[in-house]
């Protein structure tokens, strides 16, 4: 029977507001990896991605700011300024029940902005070493790197970004940067990627981002052609078991809330929904 790492039931299973705000800036300091920067301002924490518009990558998040209507306005009219320098559309990534204001979202909408979707945040719950081991058939292989040696790297880097980029339909001009990405991932101590093999074809990944006792788990996909075998959710219990032996107390990720294949296939790794509903409200 598996064991539930957190009694307390959802929909934020006891963890307390230093908490929850910590697991916010972890997340923007594990996306920041390569090539990013992130600054925490006090009442928000800025992602910027100095090479790449992409909204996800530039985005203000663990926002906190005042209720007054005045003190928010100006607020607010700051942030505008501050993409405006840094040459990015505005973007601020909201999540009930921990954002601020609590009517955050409408009074971006009075100020031009669309929820361009959202999603959620995942906690890991139950402890997948408890359960019993699946079988793996003998075509599988399964492989786990972490500070590659640089030899190692460029090889490594191309699989990598070759099984994310099938998995999630990403367009070919995008695979050199992402293969960049995941080399210069490769050469950090935080960074741990786990590779699935199928006859040697590289089929599925995942990684995850290890630090303060904390795991962020992202870009866990399987390839069209080796969808409906297990992968993604063997991927999943991966990383997470190997989160916890290497002292995680935090194990999470995020998931686009239409997602409910993955939604569902995490549900069974010992995720559960953590908080509700993020808003991506981007300015219009």
């Amino acid at each position: 029977m598996s064991k539930r790492l957190f009694p307390s039931p959802a929909p934020w299973f006891g963890l307390d507001p230093a908490t929850l705000r910590f697991l916010e800036i972890h997340q923007a300091r594990a996306v920041a990896g390569a090539g990013r920067c992130w600054r925490d301002l006090g009442d928000a924490v800025l992602l910027h991605t100095p090479d790449d518009p992409e909204p996800f990558f530039n985005r203000l998040s663990a926002v906190r700011w005042a209720d007054d209507a005045a003190a928010f306005d100006r607020r607010l009219a700051e942030a505008l300024v501050l993409f405006a320098t840094l040459g990015r559309r505005p973007y601020v990534w909201t999540v009930p029940g921990l954002s601020t204001p609590g009517d955050i979202d409408r009074r971006l909408a009075a100020n031009g902005f669309a929820d361009l979707g959202g999603g959620y945040d995942m906690l890991l719950v139950l402890d997948p070493r408890r359960e019993r081991p699946v079988a793996v058939p003998p075509e599988l292989r399964i492989e786990r790197w972490s500070r590659s040696t640089p030899a190692k790297i460029p090889v490594r880097a191309a699989e990598v970004a070759l099984v994310i980029a099938d998995s999630f339909g990403m367009e070919p001009a995008r695979r050199p940067g992402l293969e960049r990405e995941v080399g210069a991932a490769l050469a950090s101590p935080d960074f741990h990627a786990c590779l699935v093999r199928w006859d040697g074809e590289p089929v599925a990944t995942g990684q995850r981002f290890t630090f303060e006792g904390a795991s962020y788990l992202s870009s866990i996909g399987t390839r069209p052609g080796w969808r409906g075998r297990g992968l993604g959710g063997l991927v999943s219990r991966i990383l997470a078991a190997d989160s916890l032996d290497a002292g995680g107390r935090y194990v999470y990720l995020g998931v686009h809330a239409e997602n409910e294949t993955a939604i569902a296939v995490y549900r069974r790794a010992g995720f559960a929904i953590l908080g509700g509903r993020s808003a991506d409200m981007l300015l219009r």
